[in-house]
């Protein structure tokens, strides 16, 4: 092989890993973090995710995202570390999907049926309509998704077929086939599989490479096999480099994959070759196929599976004594649950990640309402307890603000779907009136603590105005609660209506509030500590209306809030001035 040899056999290396690279980024952005989900909730019993772990492998085309996935899982405590075992095992059976797509590149013969099924005959038809979708589709939209996926795909099968032919003149090559014939050494193969694959950090990929050079005739079967129990373990370097840093069970998530496959390659080696001694078998001298390959990478991952796993709490036990407790409580996460799912490792699977801010940022919201409720107890009766419970959610609600903000940043850098974009949006602007929701509590649970130590007391008018207040600030504070959890825009429009009605309610009470300082029923401190309470349930009321409006006007593609009050309070939408006039009957101060 000369220099233009080796050149085309790098750029054709390239395009294979670039291939594999967008076809399962590509895969990964089109499940819209379903996938993600499904394995997070549907693993209680340990076949049934074994069986998940294929399947999402299989769809995503990488046993390593899989791992790294289930160690972020655990490192987040999303999933016990014994559920994670068949997660695992079934990550590397749906890994060999790729190796069968693969070797469709080795079909031959005059059948018309079969030609379809090369690779040549189909690709070119992807990239055309792969490149139509590109050219023609909004960014983030599914039908873009797809188009990367077909071009990734062609470019991954059109870098194989020049991998493959630059390989081809070696066959008779002495020096290419000697270094070969060196890896038939099961030793020297398995530590030639393994480095690869840990260098380029995909088993997939480096199956692949091997098929590519297999379709140079120069392969054997006795090289093949021993490559391909070291990409096994190499695929494990990924899901150990993801570990560092983490907590002792994500590392031992980590492990499990090391040790499950690390015994698998010892145990398969082991039998093989000693039977292969006595028996001799006469395949390890053929040339190696791609189906073969394929055939043999299954095999093996499957009889690996169908071995280790009645041993699976053993293989638990190996990777908790691997990766000891130093300090009984040293695990323990002082984080809330919902903070402590936004693992880094996620942002890899962005619509995953995107959700669980989803549930974080409702989980804030609840902390911010129910706040605002203890609040509002407090004007009945002071209370100690509630007014420190007050302070704690709203503390918590500051570090759900900061946390979650943070990894919201993070994701913003990544490729996104539209839908994900929306909804990134949406919680972008939502944290921080959740926040300050939680803050208008503070100032509420402040001024009846004043009123409180001072002695003070609101008439009995005051106190049943300021009830029917309440009763709506609740009301407003739980239909904005239900939207944003169930992205309800139907019912989002009907907050501004409510909130429009809850200014009423304020200005009025004020009014009545100076009538009554006029005639000395009210003392001053009290009406002072009474403008602030109103101040902030106004405020609270136009934070509702801003999340609400926000959620509408991301959905619609703009942001222009000022622009959506605008022509609701203008009276130019008919739903608002409905709803309005039903809802000043409905709230009126006694």
């Amino acid at each position: 092989m000369d220099i233009f040899g080796v050149l085309t056999m790098i750029g054709g290396l390239a395009l294979f890993l670039y291939g594999m690279k967008a076809m399962g980024d590509g895969l990964v952005q089109l499940s819209g973090g379903k996938l993600e989900r499904i394995l997070e909730k549907l693993t209680q019993k340990r076949i049934m995710a074994l069986l998940l772990g294929a399947f999402v492998t299989a769809v995503i085309q990488s046993s390593s995202a899989t791992t790294v996935m289930v160690v972020g899982f655990v490192n987040s405590g999303i999933m016990k570390l014994s559920r994670a075992v068949g997660i695992i095992m079934g990550a590397n059976i749906g890994t060999t999907i790729t190796s069968w797509i693969l070797s469709l590149s080795g079909i031959s013969g005059d059948n018309v049926f079969l030609k379809l099924l090369k690779p040549d005959s189909f690709a070119p038809v992807l990239a055309a309509v792969g490149v139509i979708f590109m050219m023609t589709s909004k960014d983030g939209s599914k039908k873009k998704t797809v188009g990367s996926i077909f071009l990734g795909f062609t470019v991954l099968m059109f870098g194989m077929e020049t991998m493959s032919g630059a390989v081809a003149p070696l066959k008779d090559n002495e020096s290419f086939t000697g270094m070969l014939t060196a890896f038939s050494n099961p030793l020297l193969g398995m530590a030639a599989g393994t480095l690869l694959t840990a260098v380029i950090q995909s088993s997939s990929a480096s199956v692949g490479i091997l098929q590519a050079l297999c379709m140079s005739g120069a392969v054997t079967y006795g090289t093949a096999i021993p490559i391909i129990m070291g990409q096994n373990i190499g695929t494990c370097v990924t899901a150990l480099i993801s570990s560092v840093g983490a907590s002792k069970n994500a590392k031992r998530a980590a492990f499990i994959h090391l040790y499950f496959n690390l015994i698998g390659t010892l145990l398969f080696m082991a039998v093989f070759y000693t039977l292969h001694h006595f028996l001799q078998f006469s395949f390890v001298k053929e040339t190696a196929g791609v189906a073969g390959i394929a055939v043999v990478h299954s095999l093996f991952n499957i009889a690996c599976a169908m071995v280790l796993f009645p041993f699976a709490d053993k293989l638990v036990d190996l990777a908790k004594f691997t990766v000891r407790n130093k300090k009984i409580a040293e695990d323990e996460n002082e984080k809330p649950a919902e903070l402590a799912a936004l693992d880094e490792r996620f942002l890899e699977t962005p619509s995953y990640a995107i959700q669980l801010c989803k549930k974080a940022v409702v989980k804030m919201a609840e902390h911010a309402k129910n706040a605002i409720f203890l609040a509002m107890e407090l004007q009945d009766e002071y209370s100690e307890e509630k007014s420190e419970e007050i302070e704690r959610l709203e503390q918590l609600a500051d570090e759900y603000e900061d946390e979650v903000g943070t990894y919201l940043v993070k994701i913003a850098g990544r490729d996104l779907g539209k839908e994900d974009s929306h909804m990134l949006s949406g919680l972008l602007h939502s944290i921080s009136d959740f926040e300050r929701i939680s803050d208008h509590a503070i100032n509420i649970d402040e001024s009846v603590k004043k009123m409180h130590s001072q002695g003070l007391e609101f008439t009995e008018q005051g106190k049943e105005e300021l009830d029917s207040l309440g009763t709506a600030v609740c009301d407003i504070m739980q239909m904005t609660f239900d939207v944003f959890e169930k992205n309800d825009l139907k019912n989002a429009r009907n907050v501004e209506p409510l909130e429009e009605v809850i200014d009423d309610l304020v200005m009025e009470m004020k009014q009545r509030h100076i009538v009554r300082l006029r005639k000395g029923e009210c003392s001053m401190e009290a009406g002072l500590l009474l403008e602030d309470i109103l101040t902030n349930y106004e405020r609270v009321s136009d934070h509702c209306s801003n999340v609400a409006a926000a959620l509408i006007e991301i959905q619609d593609d703009e942001l222009d809030m000022h622009r959506y009050l605008d022509v609701q309070v203008k009276g130019s939408d008919p739903h608002f001035k409905e709803e309005y006039l039903r809802l000043k009957k409905v709230y009126i101060l006694p």
